[in-house]
Formats: structure tokens, C-alpha cells, sequence
């Protein structure tokens, strides 16, 4: 099987802020502060063009790990398309969301945790580094932002 060849980075970073805005879902990964035990768990998104915006229960172990290390690991897509983001992590309650954030994410994810009875938390996290490759052939260039800059030009 002949792998496609490799996107220039202007393509990759365009195809990269085109899963975030129509992806819904992403694999979270987090560690506790103290031992560092991770944690995986899926959940969906919502993308603003700066930040990615989750919702998970408060006291659950993501909940705990996000507020407790302010870190956090994603991963969207498919493995042979995948977007790795590196962030950092700023806890909102429901009533700090900005007017209308709540409903924009309800609609695009199909899930409103405010309607709910268990108490959760809105997590919002900066990109930090992102990275994505699609085959072999793209690894040498996945780096497409660093330190939370655009290494590669609109």
C-alpha cells in the first residue's frame, strides 16, 4: 500500500483547524497531581478558534486531575490522522461561562451538562503545542505550534 504523500505544513495547520471547528470528540488524557496515575477518558468539544472547551463531572477523575495539575493531553481524529494538542487548563463553573458559550456547546456536542443533576465543571484549555501527522512520512513535521505560537504562517 502506497501512503499519500506528505501535506505541506500551510495544508496540515488548515486541515488541523478544520477538525477543530467540525470534530466533535476528543480523547482526553490526565494524571493526578500527587503519583501521577493516568487517566483516559473521551469527551466532546467545543473550539472558539483559540481555546477547546470540555465538560466533564466534577468530582470524576478528570474533573480532579484538570483542576489539581491546570495540564492536559488531546488527541482527535483518527490514529492515521491524528491532532495531538498539549494544553494548559482554566476551570469554569457553568454560571462563568460568557453568554452563550453554554448553548454554543450544547448544540454543537449534543450534550448539555447544565440540564443535568450531577455537578459539573467547563474546562477550558489553550493549546499549548499541536501537532499532527497523518503517515510516516508526515512525522518529521508535526510540530505546528509551540509554546502556544503558530510555528507555520495562514
Amino acid at each position: 500500500m502506497t501512503n499519500p504523500p506528505a501535506r505541506t505544513p500551510k495544508q496540515r495547520k488548515q486541515d488541523t483547524l478544520n477538525r477543530l471547528e467540525h470534530d466533535e470528540d476528543t480523547w482526553v488524557a490526565t494524571a493526578d497531581g500527587d503519583g501521577g496515575t493516568p487517566y483516559l477518558v473521551p469527551l466532546s468539544f467545543l473550539w472558539d478558534g483559540e481555546t477547546l472547551l470540555l465538560a466533564t463531572p466534577a468530582e470524576s477523575p478528570t474533573g480532579r486531575n484538570l483542576r489539581a495539575t491546570g495540564k492536559v493531553r488531546l488527541g482527535i481524529g483518527p490514529t492515521r490522522d491524528v491532532v495531538m494538542v498539549e494544553g494548559t487548563v482554566r476551570t469554569l463553573e457553568p454560571v462563568e461561562l460568557p453568554d452563550g458559550v453554554g448553548d454554543a456547546f450544547a448544540f454543537k456536542t449534543g450534550f448539555d451538562p447544565r440540564q443535568l443533576t450531577t455537578a459539573y465543571l467547563y474546562f477550558s484549555v489553550t493549546p499549548q503545542r499541536v501537532q499532527a501527522w497523518r503517515e510516516a512520512n508526515e512525522i518529521a513535521g508535526r510540530d505546528l505550534m509551540r509554546d502556544g505560537e503558530w510555528l507555520v504562517a495562514d
